[in-house]
């Protein structure tokens, strides 16, 4: 066996060396190392930590303090029901093609499978818009954040207050405000558009400062209200007279029973020049967790030069994006057969049913309650109380998650957004526990 030498001065460098680092690992793994990169300046102007999260952290935090309690979540808008059978046959089928040699598939259309993208058309919206108008992605807050890269930093943008912090917080990381007033609550540099019971929670118009984007949910998160045809045509009208574009957030349409209320934004006429409409799977089949949606830009769609919108979203998507997965995609067709559909129409059914008893409950124990009709939720008001104390009073005293309405902006002060995404016996339970709570029925 050849043995190797190495020079004594070799040698004596290296036990130097290890014996160095015995001695100062421990001084090395805790001394901070600072980059020479600065921070992005317009993160820092965001407020704490994203609404839905803090509500989780508060929530782990009882926990600690009551081990064992039996905590019912009416907060976070995440469905419960399993996915139905139809739709996850679809799901099931994607991924066992993915396991033979003919059905596989690797890299697909960063703008969707087009039988998905036509079936979308055809189906959602009765051939109003084009299959090739349609772009599916991973969800509705992806597609939100993927627009704002389109319209950039110069874009002026306006928002309902109290309206889902997705819009408000991505134009401030793209460079759109200026910093967080805390007189007011507010972003300068953003409209805030007033939602609230005295106008049913539509906009004055007339006092809306002309912006580039105009973010706009209906039904909306969080007060459950839904805009009617007519109230859509002044937000339209509104957008085509000052050159603005309307990225209108439908992720709850499925959820509407009144006929006068519309499903989509291009029932309107006009709304194909001024209107780009954001949609989700999440809550049509309980996609949350599977991450399908989609996005339509119309051609008629331009900017100020002529150019189309439709082309520079479609940039965005092929360089940022690599397709909705081909399994979720599936699951997607599968929702829009028939037998899909009909499972939908019962989920939907069974969250409503959840509404209608959170809404009743509300009701007899005499607080002013909004949403819950055509939308999974509650809006209820407690006039003259900050919504965080009333939400910290009704986790302590009833161990219900609910989320406080300033979380969606100034306008949501004095309110409780209630999730109907419950199973309903826990539905029911919370009722139990908030007639104990405010009206001193026994829960038992």
């Amino acid at each position: 066996m050849a043995f190797i030498s190495f020079p004594s001065t070799f040698i004596g460098t290296n036990v130097k060396a290890a014996s160095f680092s015995r001695r100062s690992r421990s001084a090395v793994r805790t001394t901070p190392i600072a980059s020479a990169v600065p921070r992005n300046a317009n993160l820092k102007k965001l407020q704490a930590g994203y609404l839905f999260p803090e509500i989780g952290r508060r929530r782990r935090a009882y926990l600690e303090q009551n081990p064992g309690a039996d905590i019912i979540s009416l907060g976070v808008g995440d469905t419960t029901m399993p996915i139905p059978e139809h739709i996850c046959s679809g799901l099931v089928g994607g991924a066992s093609k993915l396991g033979t040699e003919e059905g596989y598939s690797g890299y697909g259309a960063e703008q969707g499978m087009g039988p998905l993208r036509e079936k979308i058309a055809q189906v959602l919206y009765k051939g109003t818009v084009k299959s090739d108008e349609v772009f599916v992605s991973d969800g509705a807050k992806c597609d939100i954040s993927r627009l704002q890269q389109v319209f950039g930093a110069t874009a002026t943008v306006a928002v309902q207050d109290p309206s889902y912090p997705v819009y408000v917080d991505t134009s401030v990381m793209m460079g759109q405000t200026g910093l967080y007033d805390e007189s007011k609550g507010q972003f300068e540099g953003i409209q805030y558009m007033q939602c609230d019971a005295e106008n049913d929670f539509f906009p004055d118009l007339s006092k809306v400062k002309r912006t580039d984007l105009i973010f706009f949910c209906s039904p909306n998160n969080p007060t459950g209200a839904a805009a009617t045809r007519e109230q859509l045509t002044q937000l339209v009208n509104f957008a085509k007279k000052n050159g603005s574009i309307i990225i209108y957030d439908a992720a709850y349409a499925p959820f509407i029973n009144n006929p006068d209320v519309p499903t989509s934004i291009y029932e309107i006429p006009g709304a194909r020049d001024c209107s780009i409409e954001v949609n989700s799977f999440s809550k049509y089949a309980g996609f949350t967790g599977v991450r399908l949606g989609w996005v339509i830009v119309p051609d008629e769609l331009k900017f100020a030069d002529g150019s189309a919108v439709r082309d520079d979203f479609n940039r965005i998507m092929s360089t940022c994006f690599n397709g909705a997965s081909s399994i979720s995609q599936n699951g997607g067709l599968a929702c829009l057969e028939d037998s899909g559909r009909k499972e939908i129409e019962d989920l939907i059914a069974y969250y409503l049913g959840n509404a209608a008893v959170l809404r009743k409950t509300m009701l007899e124990l005499g607080f002013k309650v909004y949403g819950g009709t055509d939308a999974p939720y509650i809006w209820v008001g407690f006039p003259g109380k900050k919504s965080w104390d009333v939400f910290s009073e009704i986790l302590d005293k009833a161990q219900v998650v609910t989320i406080p309405g300033a979380g969606f902006g100034p306008g949501g002060e004095g309110y409780l957004r209630l999730s109907a995404f419950a199973p309903r016996e826990a539905c029911e339970e919370a009722c139990k526990r908030l007639r104990a709570m405010y009206a001193g029925v026994p829960a038992a």
